[in-house]
């Protein structure tokens, strides 16, 4: 995978952004859930992402699916400007994100519905960059 990027436009040139078809839905309360892409302990309890069957069939609230965009650049846990750039770009697009940090890339999520259009969001972010 090579060493990771910490330079903020680089990680912005090399961000790759990947549409996951997977849909997902935040949730808290309950136990960890095998299925969850990723967990939270907060004061108030377990967060977690899991996918959009997974949350239904345990009977959390899921008015809210998310769709993942996955930035394939391996960001530097220390780099700094890719979250700051990201969601920039997809506010001024009037696009809401939950961005996730992860060991090797960024996850953003938005609602299901701006998908497309946060996709073309940040392809065009990182033309700009390359």
């Amino acid at each position: 995978m090579g060493e990771p990027v910490r330079d903020g436009a680089a990680m912005i040139a090399g961000m790759n952004p990947r549409l996951d078809l997977q849909p997902y839905v935040f949730c808290t309360g309950g136990t960890p859930h095998a299925e969850a892409l990723a967990s939270f302990r907060e004061d108030e309890g377990l967060s977690q992402i899991l996918p959009f069957d997974a949350a239904h069939e345990a009977g959390y609230d899921v008015s809210l699916p998310m769709s993942r965009i996955v930035l394939e650049v391996h960001s530097a846990l220390e780099g700094a400007g890719l979250t700051a750039a990201v969601s920039r770009a997809l506010d001024r697009a009037g696009i809401a994100c939950n961005m996730v940090a992860a060991y090797h890339h960024d996850h953003v999520f938005v609602p299901q519905g701006d998908a497309d259009r946060a996709l073309g969001v940040l392809k065009r972010l990182q033309s700009e960059k390359a």
